[in-house]
């Protein structure tokens, strides 16, 4: 009778360490995914222009362009990190060197940049944004506008390291 106690208790709590792993393993993978990095859009990199300056405007503004900016692995916003931004707008087409310009994320990883209206190119109102510092891996973005009478634009990017 104590061989099948030994055996029926040491089956149960194989069982249970199983259970235990097998669910620690469930979770533990989706925690150390984190948070997915954004890719890098089709059509993102049209008329990029390096090394565009950081101002407090582009042009005379009215349209304003927002963000957040974190890292991939754990989600922590990002800091400091340069995000350029230019479109076609009332004050000039998106390959116009005045129609760029630089912003840096703030310490909660957030940026935003006042720019002149984004008007439609190619029939759509969009914008572009590039993450190009070098700490992160570059990633350029062209989200389009629900309307082209909206007056801003949120973009979010999550970096990978380089």
């Amino acid at each position: 009778m104590k061989n099948l106690l030994t055996t029926r208790r040491t089956l149960l709590s194989a069982a249970g360490v199983t259970a235990a792993a097998g669910l620690t393993g469930l979770v533990v993978p989706a925690a150390a995914q984190g948070v997915a990095p954004t890719r890098t859009m089709r059509g993102g990199s049209n008329n990029y222009l390096p090394g565009a300056p950081i101002v407090r405007r582009i042009g005379g503004g009215g349209f304003w362009m927002t963000g957040t900016i974190r890292r991939a692995s754990d989600g922590m916003p990002l800091g400091g990190q340069r995000i350029q931004i230019w479109a076609h707008t009332t004050e000039g087409h998106e390959r116009d060197p005045h129609s760029h310009g630089a912003t840096l994320s703030d310490a909660n990883g957030e940026f935003r940049l006042e720019m002149p209206q984004i008007v439609p190119a190619f029939g759509q109102p969009h914008g572009h944004l590039a993450y190009d510092s070098g700490e992160f891996e570059t990633v350029f973005l062209r989200p389009v506008m629900a309307s082209a009478s909206d007056k801003s634009l949120h973009v979010d990017f999550v970096l990978k390291p380089a």
